[in-house]
């Protein structure tokens, strides 16, 4: 039932917003004027036409192929088009892609939160879907023909597959993932490592748990066997087997409930290699499918396929902070609450001078992200249709010395994320999403805040947030609304022009 209300809910708002889109907005703007024609191209049978300004691969023109397809009867009978298949391929029509890809991935976040909350009720995890689905870089480009949507809908689905174990699905949403845009194969990485960390401690809890059975079975029979020979030798025969047991389970007890890194490292890596052979049958699906992007990198001299020299790859570390930020900022009530503060200052008070040690170390990386790897794309100073222009000129660069003030807010986002997710997920993988999540925004030049969709949603999903209360997830969603009124008021509402180009500007992400 929770899964349909999800559907509903979404399509309540996918549905009348994509009409007024489209009526205020119906010819391709901004990226859509290369990704449009591209796909009315494959609509012609046109497979071999390619524009080189697209940067990413041609997933979701076949998608939406498929999704035009399945609308062409229909479209036939309401008489919506002349017979030619080609037609129906309207910027409309092909927007409407990513209107059906926001509809399952609101499933898909529904289907993870039951995955990981199995007793949360169907209305709170509906809710907690719903108030997700208005993430502001979601729900934005769910309107626009954008490989956005797409992307975030096959990597959810990928990462779905490999909780369940299905292994071989995960890796073939994987594929459409990099289809779709060729940097999930990070996240292809990242999921294959869960999926390694998840299976091995499983297979050390289990052979644990067997061993603790066995420690009492044991110690059962040979309490039976005492109790049958004679009355005086069983009190110090029980007393000395019960304390070996007492020992036994509760090192195994502490064996399993230790998070810490090095442990968590030292189980995965001595569990993997104790079955490796079976891991690399199950995982082999994601080894041939990295494989082949390696071999795709070499014949292509790179990751990007068009315009390649105005998407160099770049040390753009400062990006890494900016996502932080972000993401802080449009979950502001989880990270600046007094309950958290007063968390995180007892985490680091618990541990002072390892604290005071990392807490340096985040710092002097900070600053010297922001005044060694800060950089300033072309398109990000002379575009001033995108947000990011604005917090570039009126915030970061508005004073020398806001980029190196901003660091401690930076590190404080990045310490309150991790903390949030270290209470629900070990620290071997929070760390793995922390690296996953600096080797997709780190080479990335051009601050551009919907590649932040991905590590966001990863975040939400896996951090204490699916067990907050209604409060915070109203006021999480109350955020999200309104600067999604705003952003969408300014496209629709408040085009200009530029004087030296023909045509109506539009403010977006």
């Amino acid at each position: 039932m929770g899964k349909l209300a999800v559907a509903a809910i979404t399509s309540l708002w996918v549905i009348p917003m994509s009409i007024i889109v489209n009526h205020i907005v119906p010819e391709p703007y901004m990226d859509e004027i290369f990704h449009v024609p591209q796909a009315q191209q494959y609509c012609n049978g046109n497979f071999r036409s390619w524009d080189p300004m697209i940067t990413t691969p041609p997933g979701l023109y076949y998608l939406s192929l498929v999704h035009v397809a399945n609308l062409f009867p229909g479209m036939l009978l309401m008489k919506n088009t002349t017979q030619s298949f080609a037609e129906a391929c309207s910027t409309s029509v092909l927007r409407s892609t990513n209107a059906v890809f926001a509809v399952l991935c609101g499933f898909l976040v529904f289907e993870i939160i039951r995955f990981f909350g199995p007793n949360l009720s169907d209305r709170k995890a509906t809710f907690v879907a719903v108030v997700m689905s208005f993430y502001p870089l979601h729900w934005f480009f769910t309107f626009l023909y954008y490989t956005d949507v797409a992307s975030l809908t096959a990597v959810l689905a990928m990462y779905l597959a490999c909780l369940k174990k299905r292994y071989m699905v995960s890796a073939l949403f994987g594929t459409l993932a990099v289809f779709i845009r060729q940097t999930n194969v990070v996240w292809m990485l990242f999921v294959a490592c869960s999926g390694v960390i998840d299976f091995t401690l499983d297979s050390t809890r289990q052979k644990e748990k067997e061993k603790v059975n066995q420690v009492l079975h044991q110690a059962s029979d040979r309490k039976g066997a005492i109790l049958r020979s004679n009355l005086r030798k069983r009190k110090p025969d029980s007393s000395s087997d019960t304390s070996d047991r007492f020992n036994q389970v509760k090192t195994v007890s502490f064996a399993e409930d230790t998070s810490g890194l090095l442990y968590d490292t030292y189980a995965v890596v001595s569990a993997s290699w104790n079955i490796k052979w079976r891991l690399l049958v199950k995982f082999s699906p994601f080894i041939v499918v990295v494989a082949l992007f390696g071999i795709f990198i070499l014949w292509n001299g790179g990751i990007v396929l068009g315009a390649k020299e105005a998407h160099v790859v770049s040390l753009h570390f400062a990006q890494i902070m900016y996502f932080s930020l972000v993401s802080a900022l449009f979950t502001a009530p989880l990270h600046f609450s007094v309950v958290q503060l007063r968390n995180l200052f007892q985490k680091l008070h618990r541990n002072w001078p390892l604290s005071l040690l990392l807490s340096l170390v985040a710092l002097i990386a900070g600053f010297a992200s922001v005044h060694f790897f800060s950089l300033a794309h072309p398109y990000l100073l002379a575009d001033n249709r995108h947000y990011p222009f604005y917090l570039w000129r009126k915030i970061i660069n508005f004073h020398w010395s806001m980029k190196y003030l901003l660091v401690p807010v930076y590190v404080y986002s990045w310490f309150s994320i991790l903390t949030l997710l270290a209470k629900t997920r070990r620290q071997i993988w929070v760390l793995v999403y922390f690296l996953a999540t600096c080797a997709v925004l780190a080479p990335t030049p051009l601050i551009e805040f919907r590649y932040y969709t991905i590590p966001f949603y990863l975040f939400m999903l896996h951090s204490c947030v699916r067990n907050s209360g209604l409060a915070s997830w109203l006021l999480i969603g109350t955020i999200f609304v309104s600067v999604n009124v705003f952003t969408m008021a300014m496209f629709l509402f408040r085009p200009f022009k530029w004087s030296h180009e023909d045509g109506v500007q539009r403010f977006i992400w």
